[in-house]
Formats: structure tokens, C-alpha cells, sequence
């Protein structure tokens, strides 16, 4: 669809920007918090790139203040960032860890001030370890009523302050990775537990949604989920039939059950066919119902192009977490898909596909399927980034990236799409999970590497003042920061 003219953005867009507790924060057992999965996880030998912990990470628990300023000079409109379950309840079900509320309450004080909308994530992977150990996590029905208790005291706190709250993080991404490839928490390799697992984070989610709507909170809420749309390498009917069986796996089975509260027919039969479809009680569809979100978060990188996968055909590969371009294994599902490359794309050091278009295209397909408003929760580029001896960053690239992908947002706008906002990931450089602190995404550099922590000194980045401009002019300047 090509438009003579596109429309602006609203008036009240949220330009924002985003982070994580783990990936931010470090103090990981400082003022009372608790031992979370991730705390535990990165001590196992080999999992994450030279050993990185988020035990310091790039220390925002003591540098808040510091990096809202650079919000504030920037004209952020919104910080969307997460609080950690462990800090608020240092065993998951129990007491209540008053230093940790006093510090969000500080961080959401302290945006207000700045006039930045915070909008908070109430669980972005940092399960407390405690609950793990006590009924193995989200396989355990309890996680249910202890996440609803956890987010109603968040909510009963924060609910004159917050208006925008994000249920959880990229299920889709920390169950699979979690109970199917093991390269996330609990580290598992078993595709029953980890639907079982799915279904009650199913469960508490629409639970905490429904408790958030009977508190009758001034606000909207819903989960951020990590959509890569599906193309098919050509017009072959197998390879289309391959994307349709991604598209259904990896998404509809996800976003169906948020908005309608039902799983799909075909992924569920496929499921239920292969004996790993979850257990469900009575009630269950009930509660999945009464939690229909308010908008859909949605995590946009990349699109995957798929052809025809036999049933003997590849399973899971190795990603790449390393950075060194083209070592990605060949990855699919057996008698349903193959992942391959898309010629038509550039891809990152990671080798991600570099797909603005796939944004409008995820867009399109979310508002077509499920009609609700769309907050872009994350997006952004991870790349190599250089200090220069001036203290200046050149990273045109992630400015051309970001600037591609907010041509789509507005394409996606002019196409009939509500938009709420766009954070990008992220705002300041973060350990990048797996891939330690080589891989950075955000507009301020911190100096540190994996085996140097150095003075975490900030540095803002020629996207942050490219950026700022985008802000000021409400999406109509995006022409290419010019150095000065």
C-alpha cells in the first residue's frame, strides 16, 4: 500500500525508550532483594559470553538519577523499564521488601518530575529463585496467585503514578528459551513442561490483568510479546503452508490466548497430536477470557523467511550470541519449517534480518487479527559500537535503523494502525543477556566490557542527539544527524 502523503503522529505519542531490571540495575543483593533465576543462571559455566553477570551490570540502581537527567535532556517522553519481583519480594510469596518498592518509587518520582511517562514492566524474566526452588516456577499452578499478589501490591503503590503497565515480557521468548532450548532459566529440554509452564504464565497473566481492571485503575495494561512475522522464501505452496505452520506456532498460538482467551485449532491439534499439549483445569478458559488486554506490546527485530521442513528434516540449530557474522545454524521445527536466509534483507553481526518493513508488516497483522491499540515496546539495533578519543560514538547505523523503522511505524499509522508510542531498545548500553556487554543498543555508551567495569562513565551517542531532534519535531525531522 504506497500513500501520497503519510499522516503525522499523534499529538500525545509516546517517543520513549527501554530496559530491564537485570540489565541495568547490578546491586543484585543489595537493600534486602532476593536470589532471582538469573542470578543463578549466568554461574553455570559456558552459558552467557566470557561469563558476563548482571551483578553490577551498568549500576542504574545507584546511577538512576544520573541516566533520568540524560532523559531529561534528550526530551524522552517515556521510559519503559521493569521492576524486579526479587527486589519487591525477596522470596516470591512472602514479606515485603520495603527498600525495594522505595527505590522504583524514587526512579517513577524522579521521571514524573522530568515529566517522562514511565511505563512499567512488571516481570521481565528475573523470577525469584526462591519459587523455583519451592515449586519449580511457572510449572508450579501457585505461580498464578503469587504473581497476581505480586503485581497487586505493585499496583496498589504505583497506581496514582503509572498509567501504562506491561503484564510480561516476551513470553514467548523466555518459556521457549527457558524449558525448550535451556539457554535461558531453568535451563530445560522439554517441550511438555515448558507448554505446561506456558499455559499458567497464560493464566497469571489474564489474572493480573483482570485483578488490574477490577481495582478499576486509571490506566492500561497488557503483555509485550516478541513478534517476528513469517515470510516464505518464494511463492512454492509448500513453502507458503511452512510459513502459514510458523506463523500459527509462533505467534497465533501466543496472541490468541491473550486477546480470546483460546488456543488455536491447528497449533493446539498439533499439540495435542505430539502428547505435549498442556494440562488444563476447569476454570481455566474462564479466567484466560476476563483477561483481555487494554493494547498489545509488541518486540519487533526481525522477520524469519521458512521453506518446507520434513518430518526428518532440521530441528533447532545454534544461534549466535557471539557476534561473528554467519555462524548461525540452519534451525526449524520437523514437518513444519525451516528457517533460511532472506536475500532480499542485511542482516546484523548477530544475524538478524534488518526488516523496517517486517515492523509494518507485524503492525498489520496484529490490528487486522485483534483490533487493539499497539505500544512498540522494543526495537532497536545491536551492533559493535567505538569510543573515540573525543568521547564521541558515530553510530549512523543504529540511527539509520531507527529512523527506517519509525518510517514504518508512520506507514503503519497511515495504513489505519493505532499506535500508542515507541520505546527503543534501549536507552542506555545493557549486558545483552547472552551476548555480554559487546552487543549495545543504546543512544548513551557505557564504558565497561565483559572483564572491566571501569567507571561506567556515560557517553551520549550520535543517535541520542539525532533522536532528541526526532522528539522535538514529533516524528517530521528525521533527516540524518550531522556531526558537528
Amino acid at each position: 500500500m504506497h500513500h501520497q502523503k503519510l499522516d503525522s503522529f499523534p499529538s500525545d505519542f509516546l517517543w520513549g525508550s527501554a530496559s530491564a531490571a537485570y540489565q541495568v540495575e547490578g546491586a543484585w543483593d543489595e537493600d534486602g532483594k532476593g536470589e532471582s533465576v538469573w542470578d543463578k543462571f549466568v554461574k553455570i559455566p559456558g552459558k552467557t559470553f566470557k561469563g558476563t553477570t548482571g551483578e553490577v551490570a551498568v549500576d542504574h540502581y545507584h546511577r538512576y538519577k544520573e541516566d533520568v537527567q540524560l532523559m531529561a535532556e534528550q526530551g524522552l517522553k517515556a521510559y519503559r523499564f521493569s521492576i524486579s519481583w526479587p527486589r519487591i519480594i525477596p522470596d516470591g510469596n512472602g514479606e515485603v521488601n520495603e527498600a525495594g518498592i522505595k527505590f522504583y518509587e524514587d526512579l517513577i518520582d524522579e521521571l514524573l518530575a522530568n515529566e517522562i511517562e514511565p511505563v512499567v514492566t512488571l516481570y521481565h524474566w528475573d523470577l525469584p529463585q526462591a519459587l523455583q526452588d519451592e515449586y519449580l516456577g511457572w510449572e508450579g499452578r501457585q505461580i498464578i496467585n503469587d504473581f497476581t499478589r505480586y503485581c497487586e501490591i505493585v499496583f496498589k503503590r504505583f497506581k496514582d503514578k503509572v498509567k501504562y503497565w506491561v503484564t510480561l515480557n516476551e513470553q514467548n521468548v523466555f518459556i521457549s528459551h527457558g524449558y525448550l532450548a535451556a539457554s535461558h532459566p531453568p535451563n530445560v529440554k522439554d517441550p511438555k513442561r515448558m507448554l505446561q509452564a506456558n499455559h499458567h504464565a497464560n493464566l497469571a497473566n489474564a489474572k493480573a490483568i483482570k485483578l488490574f481492571h477490577e481495582l478499576d485503575i486509571e490506566g492500561q495494561i497488557g503483555p509485550s510479546f516478541a513478534y517476528g512475522p513469517t515470510y516464505a522464501f518464494d511463492a512454492d505452496p509448500k513453502n507458503q503452508l511452512a510459513a502459514e505452520n510458523r506463523e500459527e506456532i509462533n505467534a497465533n498460538f501466543w496472541m490468541d490466548i491473550y486477546v480470546y482467551g483460546r488456543y488455536p485449532k491447528v497449533a493446539w491439534k498439533y499439540f495435542e497430536d505430539n502428547g505435549i499439549a498442556p494440562t488444563i483445569e476447569v476454570g481455566d478458559f474462564d479466567l484466560l477470557k476476563e483477561g483481555k488486554p487494554d493494547f498489545l506490546g509488541l518486540n519487533y527485530y526481525q522477520t524469519a523467511t521458512v521453506k518446507e521442513n520434513r518430518l526428518d528434516g532440521v530441528g533447532a540449530g545454534k544461534p549466535n550470541y557471539t557476534g561473528e557474522k554467519g555462524s548461525t545454524e540452519e534451525s526449524g521445527m520437523p514437518g513444519l519449517y525451516k528457517e533460511v536466509s532472506n536475500p532480499y534483507v542485511e542482516y546484523t553481526n548477530w544475524d538478524w534480518a534488518i526488516d523496517p518493513s517486517g515492523l509494518r508488516i507485524a503492525m498489520r497483522r496484529m490490528t487486522s487479527r485483534y483490533d487493539l491499540p499497539i505500544l512498540i515496546t522494543e526495537n532497536g539495533l545491536g551492533e559493535y559500537d567505538r569510543l573515540e578519543a573525543d568521547g564521541r560514538i558515530h553510530d549512523e547505523y543504529r540511527i539509520n535503523y531507527i529512523r527506517d523503522h519509525i518510517v514504518a511505524i508512520q506507514e503503519a499509522i497511515t495504513d489505519g494502525v493505532e499506535v500508542i508510542g515507541y520505546c527503543t531498545w534501549s536507552y542506555t548500553d545493557l549486558l545483552s543477556w547472552l551476548n555480554g556487554y559487546q552487543k549495545r543498543y543504546g543512544f548513551v555508551y557505557v564504558d565497561r566490557d565483559e572483564s572491566n567495569e571501569k567507571e561506567l562513565k556515560r557517553y551520549k551517542k550520535d543517535s541520542y542527539f539525532w533522536y532528541k531532534k526526532v522528539i522535538e519535531t514529533n516524528g517530521q525531522e528525521l533527516r540524518k544527524y550531522e556531526v558537528e
